[in-house]
């Protein structure tokens, strides 16, 4: 064996979450009553410190730990998904609103004056009265993001440019 073989076993790289590494991990969010809201197996992928969709205070958090581990963190309305807004809910008649939309889950967008169009979901359909809400479906919770860290490595040029895969991925 050569002595540079040597010498990469006798040091080896870092495998701990830190600048610039790409981390793979799986998760899921559970709310104040340990219900499961998401899970999601198949991995999602970021680079620690780069401008990415993760949430500051997961990637704080997972800062230092390496491939197996298990992080909780929990986090406040105003830190995840922030406060509910009733304003962003509104109820009509159910023979107002066309079929296709007379599913609990369905999802209409809807535009205001300026263009600017917001995506609204049926939360619920009652006494002939279907209600849309236009927050995130865990405004208002206390969640806890429950992850496990699947892949850390020195992430590529191409990962750095451009994020891991080429593109940004979210953890929401």
């Amino acid at each position: 064996m050569s002595d540079k073989i040597l010498l990469r076993y006798q040091c080896p790289m870092s495998d701990k979450i830190t600048k610039n590494k790409f981390v793979s991990l799986t998760y899921t969010i559970t709310d104040d009553d340990e219900n499961t809201l998401e899970s999601i197996d198949t991995p999602i992928h970021y680079i620690q410190g780069i401008k990415s969709e993760v949430i500051e205070k997961i990637a704080s958090a997972l800062e230092g730990h390496k491939v197996g581990d298990f992080v909780q963190v929990s986090l406040t309305p105003e830190e995840g998904f922030g406060a509910h807004q009733s304003e962003l809910t509104f109820s009509d008649d159910i023979k107002n609103v066309p079929a296709e939309f007379h599913t609990i889950g369905a999802e209409v967008e809807f535009k205001n004056e300026a263009g600017e169009s917001k995506i609204f979901r049926v939360t619920k359909i009652a006494d002939g009265i279907l209600t849309v809400d236009g927050n995130h479906p865990y405004a208002g919770k206390n969640i806890t993001y429950n992850i496990t860290v699947k892949a850390v490595r020195d992430a590529t040029d191409i990962e750095m440019k451009h994020g891991a895969d080429g593109i940004t991925k979210v953890l929401h």
